[in-house]
């Protein structure tokens, strides 16, 4: 026990001084980095300033979805932790029959009762842009349909809020138990693996995974490697700048328009188990194109019932 505190005790000072490091020194260069005239503007995307001004505001609730044991050496002062399988089906293994899915409204109730995320709140969701997958995403793609509203993710993620000089605290803060209703999930920008099988054709899917899974690397135990057939390849990096903000609205588009994708096609984002993915698939949801799908099992799944090139 000893140990595990000494342990825990060098990893907060270490945490520390990398902390009270960024300074405002990278406050101004962050600053610098994203002009006004760039930005990205959503209706689920907010700036960092934005999540500044409602540290503290008890009708907000920061969810940090990079998880407990990253939120031990920083998160957002008063942020719950969470991470995205904890809102699947994940009995079984990756690539099993509805493993990754959203879960049942009545298991999902207890999920997001137990972590105090009621509707009446807004929630805005804290994860990482360039240097993880986009897990906040996941959880609003999730949050949005169980049927929350007022749900946001932060331009550039953790690291713009911290270089922004938002308040924080080591450790996650214990979640306040509620009571949470969902009476059903909306799948309106839900693909799964019956309906793409039977209806491949009608739709353009795009693969948002890095060159090397995209050309056949097996990094994260797919059943084989590969691409869905015909896929177009949009990596889910290619959505930010070099600082790890979003690309403005026009550039996206123009990249997306590029790629071969009209706002007038049915589309459908995957990735290896549906992260990147719901990044993405709320992107382009934002630029105009409507008619899109995460498909949340992704290649996990796909790469076990389905043909790959």
């Amino acid at each position: 026990m000893r140990k595990i505190t000494k342990w825990l005790c060098s990893v907060l000072l270490v945490a520390a001084i990398g902390l009270t490091g960024c300074g405002q020194k990278q406050k101004t260069e962050s600053t610098a980095e994203k002009s006004n005239e760039n930005h990205f503007v959503g209706e689920w995307i907010v700036e960092p300033e934005y999540a500044i001004s409602k540290v503290g505001d008890e009708n907000t609730l920061f969810v940090d979805g990079r998880g407990e044991k990253k939120a031990i050496l920083g998160t957002v002062k008063g942020a719950i932790a969470t991470v995205w399988q904890d809102w699947s089906i994940t009995e079984g293994k990756q690539g099993d029959e509805k493993w990754g899915c959203i879960q049942e409204p009545e298991q999902l109730e207890e999920t997001l009762g137990n972590l105090g995320i009621t509707k009446d709140k807004e929630i805005i969701l804290i994860g990482e842009t360039l240097d993880g997958w986009g897990d906040d995403a996941r959880l609003l793609w999730e949050l949005r349909a169980a049927g929350y509203e007022d749900v946001k993710m932060v331009d550039g993620g953790w690291k713009a809020l911290k270089d922004s000089g938002i308040k924080t605290q080591f450790l996650a803060s214990k979640p306040e138990p509620a009571e949470v209703k969902i009476d059903e999930i909306d799948y309106s920008h839900v693909m799964t693996t019956e309906e793409l099988q039977k209806n491949y054709d009608e739709y353009k899917i795009v693969d948002v995974r890095t060159d090397e899974e995209y050309e056949g690397a097996i990094l994260y135990d797919e059943a084989k490697g590969g691409h869905l057939p015909g896929a177009i390849h949009i990596r889910y990096t290619d959505l930010f700048d070099d600082a790890g903000y979003l690309k403005s609205n026009e550039e996206l588009t123009k990249m997306f328009e590029d790629a071969g994708l009209s706002k007038d096609d049915e589309i459908v984002t995957y990735c290896t188990g549906g992260i990147r993915s719901a990044y993405t698939q709320l992107v382009m949801e934002m630029c105009g194109f409507e008619h899109t799908y995460n498909y949340d099992q992704s290649f996990w799944r796909w790469a076990v019932v389905g043909d790959v090139e």
